[in-house]
């Protein structure tokens, strides 16, 4: 059952988590299929925006913009379209094209931002060596055509530019570069909190299923091997004592009640887990009441200690552990006596169920899955269930629970 809750300081949870935009491709969505037209006009209109008034504040030193120059801007701006399929190509080719741009003489501008875009990409979507390359070529490029390749490029008499400028183009190469790791780190560390959170998630699931398999077996087991006894008895019974087949019908009738009881209450939970249980939940108070269901089925139980004060966690485990070793002896058991002793000190509950025995059949002691349910109660609190055969013949549960959980004493 996933917990809501609202954060009341502290970051924003898209900073915690990511936006929801980065997770579409977890969401259904195959890698790659999604096309990114609306960003990718919105960078074409202002790279072409943005060069247009440069082209008017560079005029007569640099190239004027013709047809050739606007179709590698296109070029260049219209790769971003597949920079989420192919990011390594995409990084390359604006990589590439900015560079015959700048070669050709044509004007500075923004048409670098389509460059950043594609190294951002390709950083993000892992290919690291690929945007490194790019950025590292069109520098390389770049400084090239600046510092000597100038005199036979256009525009006619261009000089040569100083290392302080390339170092400065250095600079925002390196800053693009660390944008971008930072991106992808930040990114990788939201998958991983997804992942973490949705394996928290299937866990909470899980435990909740096992939870409600306990109860419902624990619930069902006791109350219909009590039904099973008394419906043997009622028939055996019916024609020569009537009376005594009525009174074994009437602890069925009581037995079957109680049962729907007690499931009505773990379905409600299902139902709205938010709100609190109508019936609060059994506890060792309620022992007298195992008991009496035991003498109807036949069982004699003897009970040494007075049920303490518990947690309600540690309460509703010592009871069902009590319920499931009642319903064993009753089932597996030829006995018909049984004895629950209770002891408790500061630190732990101590419960022992014992029979005389012997055994009536192959499951001594009870099924797999009771026992392992009694060990499981006993595990989540931090406890341990010993159950055995006893040397004399008969069978032991021991379980002994602590009286505060890990958490608490933290």
């Amino acid at each position: 059952m996933t917990e809501q809750r609202v954060r009341r300081g502290g970051p924003p949870q898209w900073w915690r988590h990511g936006p929801p935009w980065w997770h579409r491709a977890d969401e259904g969505e195959a890698p790659g299929r999604h096309w990114p037209w609306l960003s990718t006009a919105l960078f074409t209109a202002f790279v072409l925006v943005g060069t247009h008034f440069s082209a008017r504040n560079q005029h007569g030193h640099r190239e004027p913009l013709d047809a050739f120059g606007f179709a590698l801007l296109l070029v260049t701006l219209g790769l971003l379209l597949w920079r989420k399929r192919y990011p390594a190509f995409v990084a390359f080719g604006t990589a590439a094209t900015t560079l015959v741009y700048y070669a050709a003489g044509y004007p500075y501008g923004p048409v670098f931002l389509a460059v950043a875009v594609s190294c951002f990409s390709a950083v993000v979507a892992g290919h690291r060596r690929a945007a490194w390359s790019s950025v590292a070529m069109l520098w390389a490029g770049h400084a090239l055509i600046a510092l000597w390749l100038y005199r036979w490029l256009p525009p006619p008499g261009d000089t040569a530019s100083s290392w302080g400028q390339e170092l400065a183009i250095a600079t925002w190469v390196v800053a693009v570069v660390a944008v971008s790791e930072l991106a992808r780190v930040r990114r990788e560390q939201w998958v991983k909190e997804r992942a973490e959170r949705a394996q928290a998630a299937r866990r909470r699931a899980d435990e909740e299923r096992l939870r409600i398999a306990r109860e419902l077996h624990d619930v069902l087991a006791h109350s219909i091997s009590v039904i099973n006894v008394q419906a043997g008895v009622g028939l055996a019974l019916l024609d020569s004592d009537p009376e005594q087949a009525r009174t074994a019908l009437t602890t069925i009738k009581a037995a079957s009640k109680e049962a729907l009881g007690e499931v009505r209450q773990v379905l409600d939970t299902l139902r709205t887990p938010g709100d609190a249980p109508r019936t609060p939940a059994p506890g060792l108070g309620r022992l007298s009441e195992l008991v009496d269901q035991a003498a109807t089925a036949g069982l004699t139980v003897e009970v040494e200690g007075a049920p303490p004060r518990l947690p309600p966690g540690t309460d509703l485990a010592a009871f069902r552990i009590v319920q499931e070793a009642l319903t064993n002896v009753v089932r597996h058991s030829g006995s018909r006596h049984a004895r629950v002793r209770l002891d408790q000190d500061r630190r732990a509950l101590r419960l022992r169920v014992d029979d005389d025995g012997p055994a009536t059949g192959a499951d001594a002691g009870g099924s797999g899955n009771g026992l392992a349910g009694m060990r499981e109660r006993a595990a989540a609190l931090g406890g341990t269930i010993d159950a055995g055969a006893r040397p004399d013949g008969g069978w032991r549960v021991l379980a002994v629970l602590p009286l505060t959980t890990e958490e608490e004493n933290r």
